[in-house]
């Protein structure tokens, strides 16, 4: 699709209320799909698995696309995309937006804008940063790929979900860059599991740990998150070791070969992790291995 034709599409949508679709309803999707319900955003939800209580909920995401000019997707990974445009594809036209937030690699999020573009429609890579408790106060960090001329419509209706809104350059490294920040989270959630562990060897109580280590430069929004969990032995997923060992797995397979130790041993321990029934938990469960 021509730059030409992309500016006299968003044009047309300046100053109009979007009509939005959220597929994917998991840990976030779901309360996305609710944050636009409550603004009067939202005309049809779907999820590959049945969902109950699903807030207009639709048949399936041809339908989805079919109600919506914009469909936000938010599903497990690349397959599970590429399914979805499959089916939204012969309802996909100039009126659309198509935000992908899925944690997918560079050469799929070029691939999924060129099908969408090749029918007419706008598309705009928006991963994200920000577990379930950052979605639920509406302060979800989008890293925006794809054409500038997009931006704008884009941002008005990720601007339900967040507050803050990075513009990365191409859809290929707004994904890149996601997976670089995913490979930090992992690898902080497993030194974070292996110090505790050592604290408490030594008898060194939780309180005296995550007390002390507050007051110190270590401490940062990632440990205010989790230490709640560690300390509780509480799983429920707001990031889940199914997802971060698919993200860890896309991030190593993209790395130059041997730029990546740290994050190959850490996705050995989120297999692992899987292995004993502890995918569906929360990354934090890492610390049950040791």
């Amino acid at each position: 699709m021509t730059n030409r034709v992309q500016e006299t599409s968003e044009a047309a949508h300046a100053g109009t209320v979007e009509r939005v679709g959220v597929i994917g309803l998991g840990i976030i999707g779901s309360v996305w799909a609710a944050n636009y319900d409550t603004d009067g955003l939202l005309v049809a939800s779907w999820n590959r698995s049945a969902k109950a209580g699903s807030p207009k909920p639709a048949p399936g995401a041809r339908e989805v696309a079919r109600a919506a000019s914009v469909v936000h997707v938010v599903v497990s990974d690349p397959p599970a995309v590429d399914e979805v445009l499959r089916a939204m594809e012969p309802e996909l036209g100039p009126s659309h937006l198509v935000i992908q937030s899925t944690t997918i690699d560079p050469k799929s999020a070029a691939s999924f804008a060129r099908r969408v573009q090749a029918r007419g429609a706008s598309y705009m890579e928006a991963p994200f940063m920000g577990s379930r408790p950052a979605a639920e106060q509406r302060k979800t960090i989008f890293l925006l790929g794809g054409e500038r001329s997009v931006l704008p419509r884009a941002e008005a209706v990720l601007g339900h979900l967040s507050e803050v809104r990075h513009q990365v350059g191409s859809e290929a490294q707004a994904a890149a860059l996601k997976l670089a920040f995913n490979v930090h989270v992992a690898i902080t959630m497993e030194a974070l599991s292996e110090s505790l562990s050592l604290a408490r060897q030594s008898d060194v109580s939780d309180d005296a740990f995550f007390r002390i280590m507050q007051g110190t430069a270590l401490w940062s929004g990632f440990h205010n998150l989790k230490h709640d969990k560690l300390r509780q032995g509480e799983y429920s997923p707001q990031f889940s070791v199914k997802h971060m060992l698919k993200d860890v797995r896309l991030a190593t397979g993209l790395a130059r070969p041997g730029s990546t130790p740290i994050a190959g041993a850490v996705r050995e321990r989120l297999q692992t992790a899987s292995e004993r029934g502890y995918s569906e938990e929360d990354i934090a469960a890492l610390i049950k291995l040791l």
